[in-house]
């Protein structure tokens, strides 16, 4: 009993914290008639789901691509390896709103890249133009790579330091070859970093929206975004508050779903 009371005031705080807010939003999504039957019958629902789809499946992997190489080579300590380490994480300091504004003044018609085009003698494009959707979706996913590779790189950098080079060491002295040492001596030890890693990242990406917001408007809509319009632009808060929900429920899936699949 005595030990109840030393954590009550945590249960407390985690209640008031995430619980009622949660309870609050189930209400209030269900509190309007036919609320889910406006969010499906919305074709931008459909549209920002599919868009955020094609952004995770195409996003996660090359984010956690380039966050281990880029650990990897860490691990190896080059020349000047303090440097390298925090030019790869300024990333983190920039809000994504900022970090979206900084690739649309590339991106757009007159920005740098059709600067430079024009300059190669090529003719400028127009990357963020509703007609060419491939491009457009190719330069939302560019500047969310760029913005948050840097949270993956970080977790896998911490998670090298606890494993220890004489496993590595050990399996290059009975002959493994480098990629062989990767496959099963580093990465089995990397699991529980890449773990978090891919929750973290995967939930993050489920709720991007800013990067997105900045670059296209609503050209190339995301659900977290879907929320942002019924709330504050078509003011209806029970909407809202339904996507919202369907975001909490495929975040709570996909989280589940990798910790059953990377389970030791």
């Amino acid at each position: 009993m005595r030990k109840l009371w030393l954590i009550l005031p945590s249960i407390v705080f985690m209640t008031a914290l995430f619980a009622w807010p949660l309870v609050s939003g189930v209400l209030q999504a269900f509190s309007g008639s036919g609320t889910f039957r406006r969010m499906v019958d919305d074709p931008y629902f459909w549209e920002a789901a599919r868009n955020t789809a094609l952004l995770i499946v195409a996003l996660i992997p090359l984010q956690f691509a380039l966050a281990v190489t880029m650990a990897l080579l860490m691990r190896e300590k080059p020349r000047f390896a303090g440097l390298h380490f925090y030019l790869w994480v300024v990333p983190l300091a920039i809000s994504d709103l900022a970090a979206g504004l900084v690739w649309l003044s590339i991106f757009t018609d007159r920005g740098y890249l059709n600067s430079i085009l024009e300059k190669a003698g090529v003719e400028s494009y127009a990357w963020l133009s509703v007609e060419n959707p491939s491009t457009m979706f190719l330069a939302v996913l560019i500047a969310e790579l760029w913005r948050a590779t840097a949270l993956v790189f970080v977790i896998v950098v911490a998670g090298l330091q606890n494993v220890p080079r004489e496993y590595d060491e050990a399996a290059a002295v009975f002959g493994a070859t480098y990629w062989q040492r990767l496959r099963h001596v580093i990465l089995p030890q990397l699991k529980p970093s890449l773990q978090v890693a891919l929750i973290l990242r995967t939930i993050l990406a489920l709720e991007a929206f800013a990067v997105a917001q900045a670059l296209t408007g609503r050209s190339f809509p995301l659900l977290v975004g879907e929320t942002y319009q019924w709330y504050y632009t078509l003011q209806n808060p029970n909407v809202a508050t339904a996507i919202a929900l369907v975001v909490l429920t495929l975040s709570i899936v996909a989280s589940i779903g990798y910790l059953r699949l990377m389970r030791p």
